[in-house]
């Protein structure tokens, strides 16, 4: 028998978020015969870590919750892990000598794009260097082409949309560079969501004399639930009566919960906070929104097909992809006037949204978690 492939893979934590997911999927369907795989996070926490399978070994620089807030008696709390951080990072050696206790990885693995440095900055030479985008960072603050150029330090980057893809190879200088690039889409468990799309829907009342708009994600400001919110506000001022759900916790939420009452807006919009299965409010919600600003590939409009929903989307990377330009959901201009436009049809001409309903029922989904699972195993094996 062949000896085991030893991967490190680095991330910061497993909280709610669309890369954490697709990694954890991943690993629950990586063969256990095959490899030896330490997952360090630098922070162990978050609501997928219990989902990781029990022969994938976690490794963390700090135990507890994340540290958003900057109440006095965290402040110190939250210097130390960032200085550890910064330590760690410049002096790689003290990491790999003691807390990995300088095992010889064949494959170094940044499950995210923010773990660039650690992972070209490691000490192994002869080990295989692997990057997961999971966005596109030419709309990502701090990232301009010379940022995006260090990717090619890696062996192989894995990109998961067209357009992530398209803007590596206008940054690649030679055909070696250009060959490091391989598009994967995400692994997602389609049978997991239309199953727990039958649960009941708690702590919330669809209202069935109106329509309602659900959007589900991390309450980021790329997120744009701003723009859901002001463009709510016009159409009920206008006379056209809906709801609005956003499911989803984050940095912003207290922001976005003020914007909410600042607007008046109170009653017909609610904030539904986190919650670990949002697929029966999908399922019961008339029309699905995404307002985001950008994205790298939006898993939620995949879940969104396959959930069957009337869909809304701003024209971001990857939803033209995902809605087959349209066929699928209506893609609107990136812009609160876009979401406006996209809201008002649904509103005032509803039945234009049939032919898209049409369209799903016989769709089949191009990326299916075999096919993806299978080519990330084959970049693994190749290297």
């Amino acid at each position: 028998m062949a000896e085991k492939k030893k991967i490190l893979i680095r991330i910061g934590s497993l909280r709610h978020g669309g890369a954490e997911k697709v990694l954890v999927t991943f690993l629950k369907n990586l063969p256990e015969d095959k490899y030896e795989v330490d997952l360090l996070l630098n922070l162990y926490s978050g609501k997928y870590l219990p989902e990781v399978p029990k022969w994938i070994n976690i490794l963390y620089l700090h135990k507890g919750e994340m540290i958003t807030t900057n109440r006095p008696h965290e402040i110190p709390r939250k210097a130390a892990r960032v200085l550890h951080e910064k330590i760690v990072k410049r002096f790689p050696n003290l990491l790999y000598k003691n807390k990995l206790k300088n095992k010889p990885y064949d494959i170094e693995f940044a499950a995210i794009h923010g773990m660039r440095d650690e992972i070209l900055g490691s000490p192994l030479t002869a080990s295989k260097k692997i990057v997961w985008i999971h966005n596109d960072l030419s709309q990502v603050k701090g990232y301009n082409n010379d940022e995006i150029r260090k990717f090619f330090g890696f062996d192989k980057i894995m990109v998961i949309s067209e357009k992530i893809e398209k803007l590596f190879h206008s940054l690649a200088e030679n055909e070696v560079e250009k060959k490091k690039i391989v598009k994967i889409y995400n692994p997602l468990d389609t049978e997991e969501f239309v199953s727990r799309a039958e649960q009941p829907v708690i702590n919330y009342q669809f209202d069935v004399s109106v329509p309602t708009f659900i959007s589900v994600g991390t309450v980021f400001p790329q997120k744009g639930f701003d723009r859901l919110l002001k463009v709510h506000k016009k159409l009920l001022d206008e006379g056209f009566q809906h709801n609005v759900l956003i499911v989803g916790d984050g940095y912003d939420f207290e922001n976005i919960r003020k914007l909410k009452s600042d607007l008046g807006v109170d009653k017909t919009a609610v904030m539904l906070g986190f919650t670990d299965n949002p697929y029966p409010y999908f399922k019961n919600a008339d029309f699905y929104i995404l307002s985001s600003r950008y994205e790298g590939f939006p898993t939620v409009l995949f879940e969104a097909i396959t959930l069957k929903k009337k869909i809304i989307s701003t024209e971001v990377s990857g939803s033209a992809e995902m809605l087959n330009n349209g066929e699928l959901g209506l893609l609107v201009e990136n812009s609160e006037e876009g979401i406006y436009s996209g809201m008002k049809r649904a509103l005032s001409h509803p039945e234009s949204f049939e032919k898209y309903s049409e369209n799903l029922k016989s769709y089949e989904m191009p990326f299916t978690l075999k096919n993806s699972v299978d080519k990330i195993i084959s970049v693994l094996d190749d290297l």
